[in-house]
């Protein structure tokens, strides 16, 4: 019976036509991804492609190492050293170029001096010009630093007491010094998984809403429920068919596209934590790369089960696919066009909602903080295992509604 409600989704047109856009899909998130990886020459010229990846792996791998004291140093004294050339000065934009291309080795780590010699909340490209190798010393420092003062001072009202405690012990447990490599892999697995995520959900969202609505649609939901097992196994079925069809599609494409971007940039830098990369460097999540890529697909399964499953529940209740097919719709734009609202509840609410399942990279930088049961934790943990709960719930009820079905 699975077999057949599988056979039966997978011979429909639309079916088809899904199966061809999530090929689509794949194709040109990688090639975003792949794409996004670029080298400037020795002439002041952009490269991409493997070749140009190779080189820029190779300069960054100059740099590789324990971020002391003595390495911050050095990299200040590159910079400024890069700064004096007359390439640099250059309002020649083929000369600034080539300038350029002679910081790419560090450029990861000057991005690290731009906020860690920059106010919490501020964004200098230019901070780092104005250091000098005896600032190395506060390197550290300033991320905690910076952290109370913004406490203290901007979201003094935005958190309570224990929730600054939580937020300052969390940063104080980052061990030093970083250990830092080319990960540019990692970072562009993670920039562009969000979009592979949020639109595989929608295309799948189309399938899975015609799974427990097609019998009404083709007017065959007496002769369905009137067999001998339809209002039993048959229903079985068509969860575990549900269930099969997102598993399979889900992890075939993300390990597709894990394959395919760390396997032309390379997965370096795994064991690096999320803190040496610009995207990271304020999180208080003190974990690596690897098991931020972990928590990134395990997110976006847990999430994409939860959405298709409410989405198979709406069909099943509502008899439309029409009506069910919007479901992921909903809960995917809706937060996103609150999210521009800046308030601390509502701010918190939406740290809650599925659609952050997708896109736990940026979960992992937000500083949403829930207390449960007197213990402080960030939204990434919990959301996970709320939904997954949620999802385990639905199933049975899934199969009460469709196997109590009146036929009219």
């Amino acid at each position: 019976m699975v077999y057949y409600e599988m056979k039966k989704i997978f011979s429909k047109t639309s079916g088809r036509i899904a199966v061809i856009c999530l090929i689509g899909l794949l194709i040109v998130v990688c090639g975003f991804a792949v794409s996004g990886v670029s080298y400037m020459n020795e002439q002041g010229e952009k490269e991409n492609g493997v070749a140009a990846v190779r080189k820029l792996r190779e300069a960054k791998k100059e740099w590789s190492g324990p971020l002391t004291e003595e390495k911050i140093g050095e990299v200040i004294a590159a910079n400024l050293a890069v700064n004096n050339t007359e390439e640099y000065r250059s309002r020649d934009i083929r000369k600034s170029d080539i300038a350029f291309g002679w910081k790419q080795g560090f450029s990861d780590i000057r991005m690290l001096l731009v906020y860690a010699y920059g106010a919490f909340r501020d964004y200098d490209y230019y901070r780092p010009d104005s250091l000098v190798p005896e600032d190395a010393e506060a390197f550290y420092a300033n991320r905690t630093a910076h952290l109370k003062e913004w406490l203290d001072t901007e979201a003094k009202d935005q958190f309570s007491e224990e929730e600054k405690a939580f937020l300052v012990e969390k940063y104080q447990e980052m061990e030093t010094p970083l250990y830092y490599d080319y990960a540019d892999g990692w970072k562009q697995l993670f920039e562009f998984a969000p979009t592979l995520l949020m639109i595989m959900v929608l295309i799948l969202g189309f399938l899975a809403a015609s799974l427990f609505s097609c019998e009404y649609q083709y007017k065959a939901d007496s002769v369905f429920f009137a067999s001998c097992h339809g209002r039993g196994r048959a229903v079985s079925a068509k969860i575990k068919a549900g269930f099969l069809l997102i598993t399979g599609i889900y992890w075939l494409s993300v390990l597709l596209y894990v394959g395919i971007v760390l396997g032309i940039l390379g997965a370096d830098g795994a064991n690096c934590v999320i803190q040496t990369g610009r995207g990271g460097w304020k999180s208080f999540y003190n974990i690596t790369y690897w098991q931020e890529g972990l928590l990134v697909f395990a997110g976006g399964y847990a999430g994409c089960l939860f959405i298709l499953f409410l989405t198979m529940l709406i069909s099943a209740a509502s008899r439309s696919a029409v009506v069910a097919v919007m479901t992921p719709f909903i809960l995917i734009f809706v937060p996103s066009f609150l999210g521009g609202i800046r308030f601390p509840l509502i701010n918190k609410i939406l740290g809650l909602m599925p659609d952050q399942l997708l896109q736990m990279n940026m979960v992992v930088s937000y500083f949403n903080l829930y207390s449960i049961a007197g213990r402080i934790m960030g939204a990434a943990g919990i959301i996970l295992v709320v939904y997954s709960v949620m999802t385990v719930m639905i199933c049975p009820l899934l199969y009460r509604i469709y196997r109590k079905a009146q036929v009219k």
